[in-house]
């Protein structure tokens, strides 16, 4: 492990598992088994390296400067565990075996490794590298902007400080492995047990959509009564990308459903997303393929999915208005450099920079294009398709914004996850490329997730009263995507999933009459005489059982003291939707045409419903028409009171999205900066005392503008 003279040390690579070789190994591996029983670890896990006496550097506002604790290094993960302080409980527990918390970062979450002497240079750390000196301080740039920071005492004396440090290095090296190689791994196969053993859950009211049962409850909630749930991709022989279940008109029956596969790109046909109150239907697809060529009965199967029962059908095509993923992911990689602590960007120049990297303009117009389709769909009954070439990413964040505004359902805290399971988890949004969480391809990797995040929290900063989550839930969410031992975020789409998760899914039994039944669950005898239900292959657990990570009081700042529950959706009391695009909107849908392309804020009506008809879609594309009124202007009076501050309809958010009102999400993107630096969680009551207020003003302020 060290080789060089007394005071050089070169970091050497080794093969996984049980690390830091050498003459002394015996010793080595008393200390590790001590460590082991010191730290908690979970099944798979063991200690590699652990420094007691570490101080990690924080800034909160009460004066506190350093946290006493022991770093550990772990083959998963570097974690922190403070020492007992006279304010804690009597009995409360300093260790857990939960994976994640403040003080923990995953070793694949880990972005650049600093290491810090006063006498010489800071040294970034790679597995090539040598180290001639032992450091005093040690830096971890994470992947989700924080930035620990361990002091070790002695001044740089402390032989400990240099071995954890190395141990660091090698077992990030170690971890940067390949999707199939990572799940070969023991101790991912053997986090399984941890699962298991932990009785507490929060994820039980969230809809998984991994069953035929969930997406009929969810269609009964919606109220979609010419809706049907689709087992036509159950084996993943239509589409691969797509989730097992597709609501589909009722009248389309699977036979004249599957012509229509072939003609959209990745065979991802349109599909129902959500049902509006007032009778609209929100549908997402990918493109028309180039090279179809449709029958007569093609194109009625095509037609049936795309105007869904209704006279009219709006396209809005979401690349045209939307950033697209290279453009994301060249906007957050600026945003990261500039909210980094080692900016190089002067004060004064700070605010040009930050309007530089565009991150706040790409919100801003999703935030709007959202508010747009939001919009067309309150006016009037009415199919509207979403339509993005892969129909994997821009789709996804359209169509979940589009909800979170329309639907107060999804803005609680079970609806959200519900919602995010449906439109990103199983609709195939590619989590494993754009998150890149196992360092597997940087070409593909684009934050669109991370984005979608952004824009809610700017709603929740609009409208603080509407969500029942809260602004520290909406970071522990976004902390949770780079946490690689979950797989709701590890994989590019339902297939893959399963695949890896080798569930032994039960055969539903589909009966006309009675709807979508399940057998009895398998049940095994054990010793003892105990019946238990027998269990897969290995198996992740899912984001959503967050009492793996937090506290029951940690979960408890997810909750939103400031809920108000909205009591529906804008409508009139005949149940049509309340007319929100005025005349001039109204003018341009009352024309002889079923079609309707929507574009850059403005409806153009279409001569023909398919491009097939104008020949290739390739060469010719679809003929657009002279714009029609911009909804920008028409729905200004709604978005906006006399006095400028966004109004809220019954069950509508309608958020403004002028450039004041689109801030910076500062406790989660400059939480690095020594100045500001704050925790996800409130460490002490004056902190929470702050934030309430902060709160208080923010719903004072909504009323007073």
């Amino acid at each position: 492990m060290l080789s060089g003279s007394k005071n050089s040390f070169k970091i050497q690579q080794h093969e996984p598992g049980p690390a830091l070789r050498g003459p002394k190994s015996s010793a080595m591996n008393s200390r590790r088994n001590k460590n082991c029983q010191a730290f908690p670890c979970i099944p798979g896990e063991h200690v590699l390296e652990a420094a007691a006496h570490v101080r990690k550097i924080v800034r909160s506002r009460d004066g506190k400067g350093s946290i006493l604790g022991t770093l550990y290094c772990t083959n998963l993960r570097v974690a922190f565990v403070p020492e007992p302080t006279p304010g804690d409980a009597v009995g409360a527990p300093r260790c857990s075996t939960r994976l994640h918390s403040e003080h923990d970062v995953a070793l694949l979450c880990i972005r650049r490794l600093v290491a810090v002497n006063s006498f010489t240079k800071a040294k970034v750390l790679t597995a090539s590298s040598t180290l001639k000196f032992i450091p005093e301080e040690l830096i971890l740039y994470c992947r989700d902007f924080r930035v620990l920071r361990f002091r070790f005492h002695d001044s740089g004396l402390e032989p400990r400080a240099c071995q954890v440090t190395l141990a660091i290095v090698q077992a990030q090296g170690s971890s940067s492995v390949s999707a199939g190689m990572w799940y070969d791994t023991g101790a991912i196969r053997n986090l399984e047990n941890a699962w298991l053993s932990t009785e507490e859950s929060s994820s039980s009211s969230t809809l998984l959509f991994e069953r035929p049962c969930d997406w009929e409850k969810e269609l009964r909630r919606l109220g979609a009564a010419g809706w049907r749930v689709s087992p036509v991709n159950e084996r993943f022989d239509m589409a691969t990308s797509l989730p097992k279940y597709l609501w589909v008109p009722s009248r389309l029956l699977d036979n004249e459903l599957k012509r229509a596969f072939g003609h959209f790109n990745a065979r991802r046909i349109p599909r129902l997303c959500w049902h509006h109150p007032g009778g609209s239907d929100l549908l997402r697809a990918a493109g028309f393929h180039a090279d179809s060529d449709p029958e007569k009965e093609d194109v009625r199967s095509v037609e049936a999915l795309m105007l869904a029962g209704h006279a009219q059908c709006v396209i809005v095509e979401t690349a045209v208005d939307l950033p697209s993923p290279a453009e994301i992911q060249l906007s957050y990689l600026k945003l990261r450099a500039l909210c980094l602590p080692d900016s190089s960007v002067a004060d004064e120049k700070w605010l040009s920079a930050l309007e530089g990297t565009r991150w706040l303009e790409h919100v801003r117009a999703c935030v709007r294009k959202a508010c747009e389709v939001a919009v067309l769909l309150a006016e009037r009954s009415r199919s509207i398709m979403l339509q993005e070439s892969d129909d994997r990413d821009l789709n996804c964040l359209l169509a979940s914004l589009i909800q979170v505004l329309s639907d107060p359902h999804t803005r609680t805290q079970s609806g959200f996850q519900s919602l995010l399971q449906k439109e990103w988890v199983v609709a195939g949004h590619p989590f494993l490329q754009r998150l890149n969480l196992l360092r597997d391809n940087d070409r593909e990797e684009s934050p669109v997730f991370l984005l979608f995040l952004d824009c809610v929290w700017q709603l929740l900063q609009q409208f603080p009263a509407s969500f029942e989550f809260t602004e520290t839930y909406l970071l522990a969410l976004h902390d949770s995507s780079y946490i690689p031992f979950f797989s709701t975020f590890l994989f590019n789409c339902q297939w893959e999933r399963d695949r890896r998760n080798q569930h032994r899914a039960s055969n539903q039994i589909y009966a006309p009459v009675n709807g979508w039944r399940e057998p009895p669950p398998l049940e095994i005898l054990q010793k003892g005489g105990r019946l238990v239900k027998e269990k897969g292959g290995p198996y992740l657990p899912t984001i959503w059982d967050w009492a793996l990570r937090y506290t029951t009081q940690q979960r408890s700042q997810f909750r939103n003291p400031a809920y108000a529950r909205s009591r529906g959706s804008t409508t009139v009391p005949n149940g049509k939707s309340a007319p929100l695009g005025g005349d001039k909107l109204e003018a341009a849908l009352s024309g002889s045409g079923t079609m309707y392309l929507f574009a850059k804020g403005a409806l153009s009506p279409q001569t023909h419903l398919f491009p097939w008809k104008n020949g290739s879609l390739s060469k010719k594309g679809w003929w657009r028409a002279q714009s029609s009124e911009s909804l920008s202007e028409q729905d200004r009076s709604l978005r906006s009171s006399p006095s400028g501050c966004p109004l809220q309809p019954e069950g509508l958010l309608l958020p403004a999205s002028v450039g004041p009102l689109i801030r910076l999400w500062r406790r989660c993107y400059l939480r690095g900066s020594q100045e500001v630096q704050r925790g996800l969680f409130a460490s002490t009551l004056g902190e929470l005392a702050e934030e309430l207020d902060l709160l208080r003003g923010r719903l004072t302020g909504e009323g007073t503008c």
